[in-house]
């Protein structure tokens, strides 16, 4: 019997296949936020046991959703010259609640362009969906782009499936001290894989969590901002509808990620 390598599938005799390279895994981007609020009643539907809502007095509807336009690598940094293995986006929906009497941030909805990152993102515990996604790059010279100052005008969509699910707008208002409240805690997710018999039991079922190192945080800006989220017959983001636009912000974060830890096996 052959001796296979690759710390994902496929695994073959040299490693070279496998869709990824072992962590730690780095990356640089740029991240537009619009936060809201919605009906808390529709946070707490996507909380699983154990995980609770927050507390009344936490803002237990708050909803941010993060475009990312990102640059990512293995250690060895090949991925640099290979762009199409380098750069994806993302799009994602993040609640709060509480576990373990402490505040954790949930990723209850996301999609990316790629399957390296959408791989990634199943062994982290993010419930990644392949989606399109496109978001407006601030500029330095010439008129085709907003610059990181007052007035400068971001937008991004997200699509699924041929569909439209999202339109956000952010006009940019000055620096900020931080980029929103509801992504700023770590995250704790639930990683599961049914059985192969099919049977209603899981074969993998625990929860996670994420750390990163080697964090470096870009000058945030906020503004003002606009959400419209849209139906689909296969997606749920309706149900978040705002009720109060909280703001926008936009701001450049570069993270490395070394692992993670089981919280509940």
């Amino acid at each position: 019997m052959s001796e296979v390598k690759g710390f994902l599938f496929p695994r073959t005799a040299t490693g070279k296949a496998s869709l990824l390279p072992p962590p730690p895994w780095h990356y640089s981007g740029d991240l537009l936020t619009v936060e809201w609020r919605t009906d808390p009643d529709a946070v707490q539907r996507l909380l699983p046991d154990p995980l609770q809502p927050v507390h009344d007095d936490e803002d237990p509807g708050a909803v941010a959703l993060v475009f990312a336009d990102w640059q990512s690598c293995g250690d060895d940094l090949a991925e640099l010259d290979d762009p199409i293995r380098l750069q994806y986006k993302e799009a994602f929906v993040v609640v709060r609640c509480r576990w373990d009497d402490r505040v954790w941030s949930r990723c209850a909805y996301i999609w990316v362009d790629k399957d390296f990152a959408l791989a990634r993102g199943h062994l982290q515990g993010y419930p990644k969906k392949f989606g399109s996604i496109h978001q407006t790059r601030p500029v330095t010279v010439g008129r085709a782009g907003p610059r990181l100052e007052p007035g400068g005008r971001f937008a991004a969509t997200l699509a699924a499936y041929d569909r439209r699910l999202a339109d956000v707008r952010v006009t940019l208002t000055g620096p900020s001290e931080g980029n929103g409240f509801v992504n700023g805690h770590p995250m704790i997710h639930h990683r599961f894989v049914p059985r192969i018999e099919c049977d209603g039991k899981d074969a993998l079922a625990d929860v996670v969590t994420m750390r990163g190192r080697d964090v470096e945080l870009g000058q945030a800006w906020a503004g003002t901002a606009d959400v419209e989220l849209h139906d689909s017959p296969v997606e749920e983001l309706t149900a978040l509808a705002p009720h109060e636009i909280l703001g926008g912000y936009w701001r450049s974060v570069g993270t490395t990620f070394a692992g993670g830890e089981t919280l509940i096996p």
